[in-house]
């Protein structure tokens, strides 16, 4: 029987399951492949919708009862944080800011790529005592040019748009990376694996995704074509520096400073009433 998998069209999502997606990981079952971004998949696994599927790892307090994070697959690394980014007058704002020690976004309208994006739960921590006015949910390709054109103050955004925002005449208010990172001392989690409790066995599927993985690092051009068919118009340069950066050591296991980034990111936001507190570990009860 085929599992259901639900990823993005993004590189580093096509790049990684390309061999279990083409049937080329020994004992692995087929699989049948939706492609959508990270707030659709947010949604659709509350619904239990997908048997294997990408999410922001913000949304797992309200997921973990019916799945079991995997500990490979995803997204998560060091210097690959969403930016806020502004446009014209908020753009010297932002250089005063920066001169001045302070960032500011009072009053403003930010254009976000989804409410239970990582992204955001970052933002939202980043923000929490100088928020903006005004918070529009928008899809992830309108949010660049709503900013340039003047539509919102500023737009949260994430992975290709770190390498492309310069060209929409746009200026980075802030790395959330970087702040986190400094804040933490530990890697950004962004997207997270999932896996259906009672449908799919998490070790075996844990095994699957690091064969994948194994063979995409081991022929970089077998899942080319099936990139580039995906990578919504990026250019080949852009698709290889966005592999690059979000298919890492992370990607191959999470090991103890990927577990602990999980657990500080979720514990600061439940202390700040963000989301749900998780009961348990991550690092020792994902197959539980």
């Amino acid at each position: 029987m085929a599992l259901s998998l639900a990823i993005s069209p993004c590189p580093n999502d096509t790049f990684v399951f390309d061999a279990l997606v083409h049937g080329r990981v020994p004992g692995a079952p087929p699989v049948e492949v939706t492609y959508a971004d990270v707030d659709v998949t947010n949604t659709a696994a509350e619904r239990g919708a997908f048997d294997l599927v990408k999410v922001s790892y913000a949304a797992l307090p309200w997921l973990l009862d019916d799945y079991h994070l995997l500990p490979c697959g995803g997204a998560l690394g060091r210097g690959c944080g969403p930016l806020v980014l502004t446009c014209g007058d908020r753009a010297d704002q932002a250089d005063q800011a920066e001169r001045s020690g302070r960032t500011d976004l009072a009053g403003a309208t930010v254009a976000v790529p989804g409410d239970r994006t990582t992204a955001y739960l970052l933002f939202r921590l980043w923000s929490a005592n100088r928020p903006p006015a005004r918070i529009e949910v928008v899809p992830f390709h309108e949010i660049m040019p709503g900013v340039a054109a003047g539509r919102y103050d500023a737009g949260l955004v994430i992975h290709e748009a770190r390498f492309t925002y310069p060209r929409h005449g746009l200026t980075a208010l802030v790395d959330l990376g970087e702040w986190w990172e400094g804040e933490t001392g530990l890697p950004i989690p962004l997207g997270a694996i999932l896996a259906r409790k009672g449908v799919v066995d998490p070790v075996e599927a844990a095994g699957w995704i690091r064969e994948s993985v194994r063979q995409a690092w081991a022929d970089p051009d077998a899942s080319r074509e099936y990139v580039l068919a995906h990578a919504q118009e990026m250019e080949p340069g852009v698709v290889d520096r966005h592999i690059a950066l979000y298919v890492n050591e992370f990607t191959a296991d999470l090991g103890d400073a990927g577990f602990a980034a999980v657990e500080a990111l979720l514990g600061r936001a439940a202390d700040a009433g963000l989301v749900p507190q998780t009961s348990s570990s991550l690092a020792t009860a994902w197959t539980s």
